[in-house]
Formats: structure tokens, C-alpha cells, sequence
């Protein structure tokens, strides 16, 4: 095919080319190339369209290079796309060749071209103590903009951050050479926590803030070291026009990744109803999951729906994969199954998904089974699938079963146990009582145990009241995690239980002396599409006189003691005394029909007083409830539980 070239100059060829290389006829591209070599203008124009084409491409630039200086033409207008092309098929010899001809040609260090794709090229390829003596060679303070943010980039790049991120900023600012938002982006995502307020700072006084990308840049940054309120007030400052959807999502994300769940679902609505921007998938993930830490069933169900009439969200795996989620944290494991089963692709995240939902609502056998088919279609598992294969057979009472796929595990299937492994054996030994091979594991551990392995250890105290080992474990996961209040209120619920009201005493003691509070419990259930909050003792809700009633009727019924209702009533004062748990339960059976399965929410480990409360009560209403607690699913049915007092 003959490729013809407009004898009116350069302009034409290179529009030429951008069309033939867009569809991926690389040859003929190459072929209007060596046309344009008559015409030397166009030639930056033309580089830029083929590093824009795939990686193949890459070689034929290496190619084409050599072709040209064989024709002893100067390089300077495409040895820098030759350098990242270098880069990008990770030649280091051919970029240490390319550098040596740049200063043969006297490119180096007078062209800020050269210079900065020499910089980059040596960031990629992971040579940076060649490109900091390079950049230390430039006359100072001759180096441009553009060679700053080069070696910035090759230093935020690194593995591990570099303190050399920031002195290059200050150098910057020593030698006032002008910054801009490309080296911002470059540097913030790099930078410590305590420098992200100072340089948020710089952006502002530069201008730069009122660039979208920037912006966007600090929502991030913020997001990622937990500074959510500034965050929200860098989010509202910013005008509505420039709030796009990459603003949205880092908002929302902030607020996920921070457990702040009420306000993605909040910020959502927002969203919907006053943005010009539509959600995409990053946006759906992070309010799925926002969903499933609160139950909100009814919202995530609503999105679930919006999905369906989206044909590139509906067969998005990643979504499916937070829809799974969705459904088996709120205890809806069947609704979970259709979804899986109806997917035509499937990670090792959908199995795991899955393989924990059944272990959480206490089917161990249908998780192993599920196992077993991951196995059988090939997906290997990895260290998250067996967390959940060994937290099923903890949840299931399955300990032999457990001790065996963790002492196989790592020959098996290539897993090195970890210290969430090792974590959930204490558990799995301790449940079924083996308090004493739970020790010798934790003594014969080849790396040092953390907090969750020793609070597992605690918990497992709690279960058989074991004082003497549990304050042993308690000494040890103090000095590791001393402001978990958790464990201080497990050591103090092990004393209470065996009626060491002086070991109680003392607990409370430290945690006075230490500044420590217990995390207030708290309840959610999920009402024609309105989350609804339940605090120990609290008045707040509007139904909350008719739900404290009903909790005093059906202690009364539970005590088989009348007494109990008519006697509060009489003394006219406010009702205490109840967990959130119980005013949940309350409110559900007030305000849904007869025979409706009541899902609750709670943020702690449920107590044994309401887990006896509601077993007696599922059995009296006639009622399912369904409660998942800090640690599993709870099935309350017919006077009994599925965790079989086992949790």
C-alpha cells in the first residue's frame, strides 16, 4: 500500500499518522515517520502520537532510532521519546547508549528535554542514585521545572518513601524555580502525614488548589492519613463545578476506609440528588460497603437494582464481588448464592466472599465444601482464603478439621502461616477448650505473637472462665495494644463472671488511671429504607416509649414474671438498664408483620444476658431474628441459636 506525504510540509503527515497508528497499523505509521524526516518541524508532534501507541511499538522506536543517527541526522527531537521508550521495555543499557550520545551531540545538560526524559528514564528503571548525580551535575540553578519533577516522581516511586521527596521541594523553593500542579502530584502522595497541611498550604497560596487534579490529589492524602474533617472542608470549598467524580469518590472512600459509614451513605445522597456527575463503579464499591458495615440491606438492595440496568456494571466482577458482600453481612446468604452462582467469572475474591459468609452464619460444612470446589476449579487459595477456611471450622466447632488444613496449608497450597493464622488456631483451640495446646502454639511461634493472637487467647479465657491464664494473656496484650479498651472490659467480664468483684474493681482502676472508656454499644436495624440506631438506655427515637414497653413485656414474659412490667410502669421514672440489642428487637417486632425475619446489627460482642433473652424470645413470639454481632452471625430460632452458645 502506498502511503503518500503532503509536499506542504509536516502538518499533514503527522494527522496522517495519528489515524493510521490509532488503529493499530504500526508498519505504516513508522512508514509516514520516515517521510516526516524531511520536514524536521513536526517531529515533536510525531513522537508524542507513538509513545501514546501500545508497548510493541516501543521496540520499533529503538529500531527507527538507530536508523535515524545511522543517516547522522541530530537526535535532539526524538532521542527523548527513544529514552522512555528505553524505559518502558526496561533497557538500562540502551538508556545508558542513549545518554552517552546525548553528550557526544552536547544535548546534556543544555536541553531540558533530554535532561528531563533522562531523569524519567533512569526513575523507571529504578537507577536513581544515576539519576540524583545526573540531576547534581546541572548548574544550579539551570535545572527546569520539568527535570524537578522527573527525579520527584523517581524518588515517590520508590518502595519505601524518601525524605529526598521533600528536600528536592525545598531546593525548589531555595532556588525559586517556579513549581506547578505536576509537581504537586507528583510530591503529596509521597509526603509524610505532618507535611500534607503545609504543602496543602503552598497549593493554595500558588493557586494551584483551584486545580481539579490537586484538589482531588489532597482529598486523597487526607483520606489516607485519617484526617477526615479536613478533608470535608477542603471538599465544600471547592465550587460545584469543579467537583467531579474523582472528588466524589475520594470523599466517599475518605469516609469508608475511616469506618465513617453514615456519612457515605449521606454524602451518596447528596450526590444523587444535587451533583451533575453519575456514580461509577468506584463510587457503587465504596457505598456497598458502607452498606454492609451498617445492614443497611434496603440501600444496598437499591443499588443492586441500579447496577441491573447497567450493562457494564452488571457484569463488573468487582461489584459483584461488594454485591456478595453486601448480602452476607446482612444476613442474607441465599440472596448472596444466586449472585454467585450467576456470575460467569469468578475471583478468588468471590470464593472468599463466600467461603466467610457461610463460616460467619456458622455453616463450617458448606464453607470446607466450598473450599474444595475453589480447589477443584483451579483458583489457589491465599493467605485471606484460609483466614476464612480456619475462622469457619473456629466458628463451627470444627477443631480437628482446622488443625489440618492449617499444619497442610503451607505445603498444600504454598501459604506461609501468618500471625492472622496463628490467630485463628488460638481461637479455633480455645473455643473447643484446648486452652493449654493454645498456649504451647503461641509459645512455639516462629515470629513474636501481636495483639489479636493473645486477645483471641483472652477471649477464649472468657468462654471457660479460666482467671489464672486469661490475666496472663491479658499482660501480654496490654503492653502491645494498652489503649484497647476491649480488652480491659474482657478481663473485667472474666472476673464478674466468676465473682471476683475485687479483680472487676481493679480493672476499672487502670482504665480510670489510663484516660480508657468503654465504646458505648450500639444497635441498627434496617426499616423501609431508613437505618435506625439504638444506644443502651436511650430516649432519643420517636417510637421510644412503645419499644421500652415492649422490652419490659417481654423480659416479663421471659422471667415468667408479670410483676416486672407492672412495677416499672408504676415507678414513673425513665427505664434503664437495657442493651441496644434488646430496644433493636423491641422496635423490630413493633413494626413489622408477623413471621418477618428481624436482622440486627451490633458493633460489640453480644452479652450472654441478651443472647439468653433473645433465644427465650425468639421461642415466644414465635419470631427469627437474625444479629450479627463483633464476631459472627447469630440465628435465633425456636429457643435456640446457631452458634449453640458457642461465641
Amino acid at each position: 500500500m502506498r502511503v503518500g506525504v503532503s509536499s506542504s510540509g509536516g502538518h499533514l503527515s503527522t494527522i496522517r499518522l495519528r489515524d493510521i497508528a490509532a488503529v493499530g497499523r504500526h508498519h505504516e505509521a513508522l512508514a509516514v515517520f520516515c517521510h516526516a524526516l524531511r520536514h524536521p518541524e513536526p517531529f515533536l508532534c510525531i513522537s508524542s502520537i507513538l509513545l501514546r501507541i501500545d508497548s510493541c511499538v516501543f521496540v520499533n522506536w529503538i529500531v527507527l532510532f538507530c536508523f535515524i543517527v545511522s543517516l547522522l541526522l541530530l537526535p535532539q527531537h526524538i532521542l527523548p521519546s527513544a529514552l522512555l521508550s528505553a524505559a518502558a521495555l526496561s533497557l538500562s543499557p540502551a538508556a545508558a547508549q542513549l545518554y552517552s550520545l546525548a553528550l557526544k551531540s552536547g544535548l546534556l545538560p543544555s536541553d531540558p528535554f533530554v535532561l528531563t526524559a533522562l531523569l524519567s528514564a533512569y526513575s523507571r528503571l529504578r537507577i536513581l542514585p544515576l539519576a540524583c548525580r545526573l540531576f547534581d551535575e546541572v548548574p544550579s540553578p539551570a535545572a527546569p521545572t520539568s527535570a524537578f519533577n522527573a527525579l520527584i516522581s523517581g524518588h515517590a516511586l520508590a518502595p519505601v518513601s524518601s525524605p529526598a521527596v521533600l528536600a528536592l521541594f525545598r531546593l525548589m523553593r531555595r532556588e525559586a524555580v517556579p513549581f506547578d500542579d505536576v509537581t504537586l502530584l507528583a510530591l503529596l502522595p509521597a509526603a509524610p502525614p505532618a507535611a500534607i497541611p503545609p504543602l496543602h498550604g503552598v497549593a493554595f497560596r500558588a493557586a494551584l488548589v483551584s486545580v481539579s487534579s490537586v484538589s482531588n490529589c489532597l482529598l486523597s492524602c487526607y483520606s489516607r492519613v485519617g484526617a477526615v474533617d479536613f478533608a470535608r472542608q477542603l471538599f465544600d470549598e471547592m465550587p460545584d463545578h469543579r467537583k467531579d467524580l474523582v472528588s466524589w469518590n475520594a470523599l466517599i472512600s475518605c469516609y469508608a476506609q475511616n469506618g465513617l459509614a453514615h456519612q457515605v451513605l449521606d454524602l451518596f445522597d447528596t450526590m444523587e440528588h444535587s451533583a451533575s456527575v453519575e456514580p461509577d463503579a468506584v463510587t457503587l464499591i465504596g457505598v456497598l460497603s458502607s452498606c454492609a458495615c451498617l445492614g443497611a440491606h434496603s440501600i444496598g438492595r437499591k443499588i443492586e437494582n441500579y447496577i441491573s440496568q447497567k450493562p457494564t456494571f452488571d457484569s463488573n466482577t468487582y461489584l459483584k464481588n461488594a454485591l456478595i458482600n453486601l448480602h452476607v453481612r446482612c444476613g442474607d446468604l441465599a440472596r448472596a448464592r444466586k449472585i454467585f452462582d450467576e456470575m460467569p467469572q469468578r475471583t478468588i475474591v468471590s470464593w472468599t466472599a463466600m467461603i466467610s459468609g457461610y463460616g460467619m452464619h456458622g455453616h463450617g460444612e458448606e464453607a470446607l465444601r466450598f473450599f474444595d470446589k475453589m480447589i477443584e476449579v483451579g483458583i489457589r487459595p491465599d493467605g485471606i482464603a484460609m483466614v476464612s477456611v480456619l475462622s469457619a471450622c473456629s466458628h463451627g466447632g470444627m477443631a480437628d478439621k482446622g488443625m489440618w488444613y492449617f499444619s497442610s496449608m503451607k505445603t498444600a497450597y504454598g501459604v506461609v502461616p501468618s500471625r492472622e493464622h496463628y490467630a485463628c488456631v488460638v481461637d479455633l483451640l480455645g473455643r473447643a477448650g484446648q486452652l493449654k495446646e493454645a498456649w504451647k502454639l503461641i509459645e512455639s511461634m516462629p515470629v513474636e505473637p501481636d495483639g489479636p493472637i493473645w486477645g483471641a487467647l483472652l477471649g477464649a479465657c472468657k468462654i471457660h472462665k479460666n482467671v489464672e491464664l486469661a490475666e496472663l494473656a491479658f499482660e501480654h496484650v496490654i503492653e502491645l495494644e494498652p489503649t484497647n479498651v476491649g480488652y480491659y472490659v474482657l478481663l473485667s467480664n472474666i472476673y464478674s463472671d466468676v465473682g471476683r468483684l475485687d479483680g472487676v474493681a481493679r480493672v476499672r482502676a487502670i482504665m480510670r488511671q489510663r484516660g480508657l472508656k468503654k465504646d458505648p454499644g450500639c444497635s441498627y436495624v434496617d426499616h423501609k429504607g431508613k437505618v435506625h440506631l439504638f444506644m443502651a438506655d436511650d430516649h432519643s427515637h420517636p417510637q421510644a416509649k412503645n419499644i421500652y414497653e415492649m422490652v419490659l413485656r417481654l423480659e416479663a414474659m421471659v422471667k415468667n414474671d408479670s410483676e416486672i412490667y407492672e412495677n416499672k410502669r408504676k415507678e414513673n421514672l425513665p427505664l434503664t438498664g437495657f442493651h441496644s440489642e434488646k430496644l433493636a428487637i423491641a422496635f423490630g417486632l413493633l413494626n413489622t408483620e408477623a413471621g418477618v425475619e428481624i436482622v440486627v446489627i451490633k458493633n460489640l460482642r453480644v452479652c450472654e444476658d441478651c443472647h439468653q433473652f433473645m433465644k427465650t424470645v425468639s421461642q415466644v413470639v414465635n419470631r427469627k431474628f437474625v444479629v450479627r454481632d463483633a464476631s459472627r452471625f447469630h440465628h435465633f430460632e425456636g429457643g435456640a441459636c446457631s452458634c449453640k452458645d458457642y461465641w
